[in-house]
């Protein structure tokens, strides 16, 4: 009797694991849209276009990408840095692609959070006014530094003068358009967050051209989609969307081509869901990646669309973005 009873206990068990792995997707077919947190202000990666009303940037694609993937709509919430943790645990969003840095604390049990892979390799900068002669972080004991809460730029800012023996004053706003807004207007010497950021806010500023970033790098900040921790089969179609949009681009598949391509390579074809079950495996339809890239395009189209010479015009060539074929940190694993 006590066997049969620490059997049924452990069924139990395992179909509790069961439907809490696959809630969110379940969730997401039901209601038939997939609800995506981003950033709404930052040019390039989330912004609402006020003349359509729709939301575009890098990482709004990677949200429609999903959506498509699944079969289903997309709805996209607006989330500042300080909101956009909590949106993702509470459940009110289903995934999180809004410019967050991939890091331990971010990734334990303690906030219950996964990271997808990086669809961005970045670095925390500076932004300064050209006419103060700022050439470089060794020229800023003193400064006054505008910086937003809630964002790993105002720990990364300390270490970095701390370690150059400068003196920090900081003033520390609660959304980045404050924040981005009080050095604009000469509120503080300089603005720090990811380069890419930067590039993207100095389109904001009142005279674009009287801003630089500075060359200095001091943090490592991958950027890329989070989900909550626990549900494996929507981490899973997550991750592997990101790969699909890699893939597309390593064997010349797009946002063109995508719904025709074809091929007699095993591994391609089973990305476009000729043969091999792919689709199965994580709860898709077969054909699920070419509806992702017939959606949005491949990393290539994405990129350059929105960060690339169509964009923000941040250069792709000899850097981390780059294909691992071409040297950099885009590569997708077998597709078996």
């Amino acid at each position: 009797m006590k066997r049969i009873l620490v059997v049924a206990a452990l069924l139990t068990l395992v179909v509790s694991i069961c439907v809490v792995g696959q809630q969110t997707l379940e969730t997401v077919l039901a209601r038939g849209t997939l609800i995506v947190g981003v950033n709404a202000v930052l040019p390039g990666f989330g912004a609402l276009d006020a003349a359509t009303g729709e939301y575009t940037g890098f990482d709004i694609d990677y949200g429609r990408a999903i959506a498509a993937a699944i079969g289903v709509g997309v709805e996209f919430i607006p989330l500042t840095a300080g909101e956009r943790l909590t949106a993702l645990q509470t459940g009110q969003i289903d995934v999180l692609i809004r410019n967050t840095t991939w890091t331990l604390t971010r990734d334990s049990k303690d906030l219950g959070l996964d990271f997808c892979p990086t669809t961005f390799y970045d670095g925390q900068g500076f932004i300064v006014r050209k006419a103060d002669d700022i050439n470089s972080i060794g020229d800023m004991d003193g400064a006054t530094v505008c910086v937003t809460s809630g964002t790993t730029t105002e720990g990364n800012l300390a270490d970095a003068f701390r370690l150059h023996e400068l003196a920090l004053i900081t003033q520390v706003f609660a959304d980045t358009e404050a924040s981005f807004g009080a050095y604009d207007v000469a509120g503080c010497d300089c603005y720090t967050s990811d380069k890419s950021q930067l590039a993207s806010l100095r389109t904001t500023a009142a005279i674009p051209g009287d801003h630089i970033i500075l060359p200095d790098t001091i943090s490592k900040e991958p950027l890329g989609p989070l989900v909550r921790h626990g549900d494996d089969e929507w981490f899973d179609i997550v991750k592997w969307t990101v790969f699909a949009t890699f893939f597309a681009e390593e064997y010349g598949i797009t946002q063109a081509n995508a719904a025709t391509f074809d091929s007699t390579n095993p591994e391609i074809r089973r990305f476009l869901g000729l043969e091999g079950g792919m689709g199965a495996k994580l709860g898709l339809a077969e054909d699920w990646a070419v509806n992702a890239i017939s959606a949005v395009g491949n990393y290539g189209e994405i990129y350059d669309r929105h960060l690339g010479p169509n964009g923000l015009d941040i250069p792709r060539a000899g850097s981390l973005n780059a294909l691992w074929t071409q040297g950099g940190l885009i590569y997708c694993p077998a597709w078996r």
